[in-house]
């Protein structure tokens, strides 16, 4: 399967959270997924480089805009660049391109890549798929926006949201997904 991984770009080399996000893409690419991620660093390059180093395929998906705000390029450890102009544009690349989708801890990006998926698969725009949430922050984020917010959102719209505690929790619910895409319905 094609996994999206979103996460945070401030997470550094040598922290708990990059070492968590490299074992995610590991993980995923012994499990023989292909690893889609934003391409750059942070979350992004601890992905990255956790499946390119356990044998996996990388695709940075990146855009103009980004390397204009952020004087930056590509990661090392991205094997194929899918490279798009405008920020918009990479967000739907990412979204579209992957049959599950897993978010790391993150700021207003990472937000804003969930919300956009989940909103999409509300609407049915995006046929349904995992679209899995890393850690207490975002359980707990998600447990006060429901309770806040609760008749704004039926229980079908909340149900299309997964939450793990750890990598390897998320990766065991992809593995278990990827059966329901194995299985073809017969004419």
């Amino acid at each position: 399967m094609n996994i999206t991984v979103f996460g945070g770009a401030q997470v550094k080399e040598g922290t708990a959270a990059y070492e968590e996000a490299r074992e995610l893409g590991a993980l995923l690419a012994q499990n023989g997924h292909t690893v889609l991620t934003g391409g750059y660093m942070g979350t992004m390059e601890a992905v990255s480089r956790g499946a390119t180093e356990a044998g996996g395929h990388v695709i940075g998906v990146t855009c103009i805009d980004i390397e204009v705000w952020r004087k930056t390029s590509p990661n090392q450890w991205v094997k194929e660049e899918r490279r798009k102009k405008t920020l918009i544009e990479r967000i739907q690349a990412l979204i579209e391109g992957c049959d599950a989708a897993i978010a790391l801890p993150g700021g207003a990006g990472t937000l804003a890549e969930i919300s956009l998926m989940w909103n999409l698969m509300i609407v049915e725009s995006l046929p349904p798929r995992p679209l899995t949430l890393i850690g207490s922050g975002w359980q707990s984020t998600f447990d006060q926006f429901f309770h806040e917010f609760e008749n704004y959102m039926p229980n079908r719209q909340r149900e299309l949201l997964y939450f793990a505690d750890d990598v390897k929790t998320a990766v065991e619910k992809i593995n278990v997904e990827r059966k329901t895409f194995d299985v073809q319905p017969e004419n």
